[in-house]
């Protein structure tokens, strides 16, 4: 089944829309795959990760999906924690070391989505990678962000969090980043 999972996500009609995604996108997310991700969710896909590439599919279904198909909701974040268990279990096992370029900046995206600083510093070293050069860029970035404001302020309001007036004035300004 992940196999599947990753011919789409992989394909030249998805890549178009991993990082500037639409609502027709978004929806068709939603269409073929919310059942996947409420299975991820409750670990009853978790057998996925005795191989590189079921392992990766996880990840993407629960880094990668919710952020498009909860787009603005606090839930597009439920299951980071999972995401990055995946991945950390993965780059344990090597298995990142069987993936293309492409492949490993999805394994190790929910290290740049956490908000804890150490996870930061680890997704600045594996973006570090020669091959990865256009996400460390973006790695750079969000550590520069949880370093300075402990979290990433654009979630507050999904996640019900007070702003700080620093964070305020951030998110009020051009350097401001949205997600």
């Amino acid at each position: 089944m992940y196999q599947a999972l990753i011919d789409f996500w992989f394909s030249d009609e998805a890549k178009q829309y991993w990082f500037k995604s639409t609502r027709s996108f978004d929806q068709r997310l939603i269409d073929s795959y919310i059942d996947t991700w409420r299975q991820a969710k409750q670990g009853k896909l978790d057998r996925w990760q005795q191989s590189a590439i079921g392992s990766l599919a996880l990840v993407i279904v629960l880094d990668q999906f919710p952020l498009n198909m909860f787009r603005g909701t606090a839930k597009c974040f439920s299951t980071d924690a999972s995401s990055l268990a995946v991945a950390r279990g993965a780059i344990d096992k090597a298995y990142d070391r069987e993936l293309t370029s492409d492949q490993k900046s999805f394994m190790y995206m929910p290290f740049m989505h956490s908000e804890d600083l150490d996870d930061q510093a680890l997704g600045v070293e594996l973006f570090s990678q020669p091959g990865l050069e256009n996400n460390l860029r973006f790695a750079r970035h969000h550590y520069g962000i949880v370093e300075r404001f402990g979290r990433f302020p654009h979630r507050n309001e999904m996640l019900g969090r007070e702003s700080s007036e620093a964070e305020i004035k951030y998110l009020n300004s051009k350097e401001a980043f949205r997600g």
